[in-house]
């Protein structure tokens, strides 16, 4: 139990940590400035500043976020009527304004706000020490902090370092860098399960099991036959041969397989197994294996399992469309907890391909054209360069509601399939 919580907190920390990284740097080579760079959610736990960005940790280690200069996750602070502290420097201009009640500035000033441009004019009015007969003005300092109510030292954000001002095709850049970033990850993590495992298992056509009273054992099909064509196709690699088995559910195959250097015929009907909620067509066997130790065979798996795994997203993905969308396609931090507690079950390996697996996921759900996610930003990106304007800043925040409110339920009902799927 401990260990499969390490496992999970240990996978998903890695899987977030990189793909905001994506964003961060991106963000940083394109002139937008960083306020925040956040592994987990809620309530913080611990904050460091360096140059212009706060790195902090949250007590929910599910999600994380890298807040932005003027993008849509980067709320306002400040109300009017708040009780605000400021700290001056010596030509006094604000360098510190602290909403906080948790922090306390040496010689602060203590204000109510009654007004402020911290965008383009960079300044803030108030009653000072309660005296509301006379109303102060402070100019503030183009790097001033702002200490936020939970005690987050945040820099503000003028206009000239925040998002929309840099170019298009950065921000997409920007947008498109924290998928990117995943899909980087699995290509490193698939090549490490190669070195674990001492060399790529290539999978051959030769079997080297057939599972008994399955639809090939009763067909006829015996260890050692190599299957060569199935109908009319033939058959060059697993690949090729699973995906054919897939796509031919309870229906009759002609299989051809060399046996002792002669061609044979065989009829087999595969058939459905339903197994954890997810369906998969099979006629039971298991391809015989060679084992490739070469540095760059490893190397260059990272790349292949990669594209693979990819492949077989989409191809899910548009199954989803052609035959039915259910609940138990999707899996969500409960189903990602499930999976983590197998994978830690037999050992490192196991874990580094979950992590390459759900890297891969993650980076293409991320890239699917819905509101609030990267791919939704890169659409409303792309109607911007087709009208050579961005849209209306009140239409884009009602689309990125709508997105959330998608994303939210969905979620919810996918967490409660998982539930029950997993655990009752």
């Amino acid at each position: 139990m401990v260990i499969t919580i390490i496992a999970f907190i240990v996978v998903f920390g890695i899987l977030v940590f990189v793909h905001e990284l994506g964003h961060y740097m991106m963000a940083k080579r394109a002139g937008i400035m960083v306020r925040e760079f956040a592994i987990g959610m809620g309530p913080k736990i611990f904050s460091y500043r360096k140059n212009e960005t706060t790195y902090t940790i949250r007590i929910l280690p599910l999600g994380g976020y890298v807040r932005m200069a003027g993008s849509q996750d980067d709320e306002e602070e400040l109300q009017k009527g708040m009780p605000l502290t400021l700290q001056l420097n010596s030509e006094g201009q604000v360098t510190q304004i602290n909403t906080s009640q948790k922090v306390t500035l040496l010689n602060g000033i203590p204000l109510e706000l009654t007004d402020w441009d911290l965008t383009d004019g960079l300044w803030l009015e108030g009653y000072e020490n309660g005296q509301e007969d006379e109303l102060k003005h402070y100019v503030v300092d183009h790097d001033a902090l702002i200490v936020e109510k939970d005690g987050t030292p945040l820099q503000i954000a003028p206009r000239d370092v925040q998002f929309q001002e840099a170019t298009l095709p950065r921000r997409m850049l920007t947008n498109f860098a924290g998928p990117f970033n995943n899909f980087l990850l699995a290509i490193v993590a698939f090549a490490v399960v190669a070195f674990l495992q001492g060399g790529v298992a290539t999978t051959t056509t030769t079997l080297a099991t057939v599972q008994k009273d399955s639809p090939a054992y009763v067909a006829g099909l015996k260890k050692g036959d190599r299957i060569v064509q199935i109908n009319q196709t033939k058959i060059k690699n697993w690949r090729q041969l699973t995906q054919k088995i897939s796509q031919s559910a309870n229906q009759e195959l002609t299989v051809t397989v060399k046996r002792q250097g002669h061609l044979q015929k065989f009829q087999v009907t595969p058939k459905t197994k339903e197994v954890s909620g997810q369906k998969s067509v099979i006629i039971g066997i298991q391809s015989k294996q060679k084992l490739n130790s070469s540095v760059s065979a490893m190397i260059a798996y990272g790349f292949t399992a990669t594209w693979a795994t990819i492949t077989a997203v989409f191809s899910a993905l548009g199954a989803m469309f052609t035959q039915g969308f259910s609940l138990n396609d999707l899996g969500g931090p409960v189903a990602m907890y499930s999976f983590t507690s197998q994978a830690a079950h037999y050992g490192l390996t196991s874990v580094v391909s979950l992590l390459a697996l759900l890297s891969v996921n993650l980076g293409i759900m991320n890239l699917l054209p819905i509101p609030a996610l990267d791919g939704g930003k890169l659409v409303l990106n792309i109607v911007e360069a087709i009208r050579r304007k961005p849209l209306e800043e009140k239409a884009e925040l009602t689309i990125t509601l709508v997105g959330v409110a998608f994303l939210l339920i969905l979620m919810v009902l996918v967490t409660l399939n998982d539930l029950h799927r997993f655990f009752f």
